[in-house]
């Protein structure tokens, strides 16, 4: 007599099953390359608040526009800058109302020998190098406000013969961590620990030294149904994301 109830019982939880399954989404997330160490934090975060989860790719904002152009599969875009979404919005690739700024990227001179680099970035001008990084500054916004900074401090004609430009922040990053460069411009949530510079030696970038780096977030049109897409965006506005955000060196607009 009691194989209906336990026969109920189970097609019940069967049910149940299929009726929350479609709630766990994925969504697939073209992460600009200076973001990397906080997006892995906050798609963690993310995973556990809500039961979404974020697939996670990291490289250039130019390349990803390019991509995304050529219907690349991604369903968010986290910027570096805000001309890529902006430029995806205008062609109809994007919810335009989407987009906001989430974080404002912060530059710094860098090298991984200690007392290195001076902390008012003097050595640029008594030089002794033969090799300073940074991104390109047609592809990174961070390798643009390097350039920016460098024409500014009236050095660029004698620095730039010593250039040596990485596709992305991450390959910047690279080399100046491995030695091939004994200096250059990477971002600070590179470099950064509990608030201080946790290896090597720097000179952090004043912001009124640059154009603010305003890093955009949008919705792409191939997210716009998935729930984990969604949720994702609302979910970088949050205090947890807010939080791992500042913790990385990263101002708020």
């Amino acid at each position: 007599m009691f194989k209906p109830l336990s026969s109920r019982f189970c097609l019940s939880l069967l049910l149940l099953a299929f009726s929350t399954a479609p709630f766990a989404a994925t969504t697939l997330v073209a992460v600009a390359a200076n973001f990397s160490k906080p997006m892995t934090e906050i798609a963690a975060e993310f995973e556990k608040a809500t039961g979404h989860s974020a697939k996670l790719s990291f490289g250039s904002s130019g390349k990803f526009v390019s991509q995304i152009e050529n219907g690349g599969p991604f369903e968010v875009l986290l910027s570096a800058d805000e001309k890529g979404p902006e430029t995806l919005a205008q062609s109809g690739l994007a919810v335009k109302e989407s987009q906001f700024t989430y974080a404002l990227g912060r530059l710094v001179l860098w090298s991984a020998k200690p007392g290195y680099v001076d902390g008012e970035g003097k050595i640029l001008t008594t030089g002794g190098f033969k090799h300073l990084a940074l991104a390109d500054p047609k592809l990174a916004p961070y390798g643009a406000a390097s350039v920016a900074l460098i024409k500014k401090m009236g050095l660029f004609e004698k620095l730039q013969p010593l250039f040596v430009q990485g596709e992305n922040i991450a390959q910047t990053y690279q080399f100046v961590s491995t030695g091939n460069a004994e200096l250059g411009f990477v971002a600070l949530s590179q470099v950064i620990d509990n608030g201080k510079i946790s290896s090597g030696s720097g000179w952090i970038i004043p912001s009124t030294e640059h154009a603010p780096i305003k890093q955009g977030a949008i919705l792409l049109k191939k997210g716009a149904e998935n729930p984990a897409a969604t949720a994702l965006m609302d979910y970088l506005k949050s205090a947890p994301a807010v939080t791992i955000i500042k913790k990385y060196g990263y101002d708020l607009p």
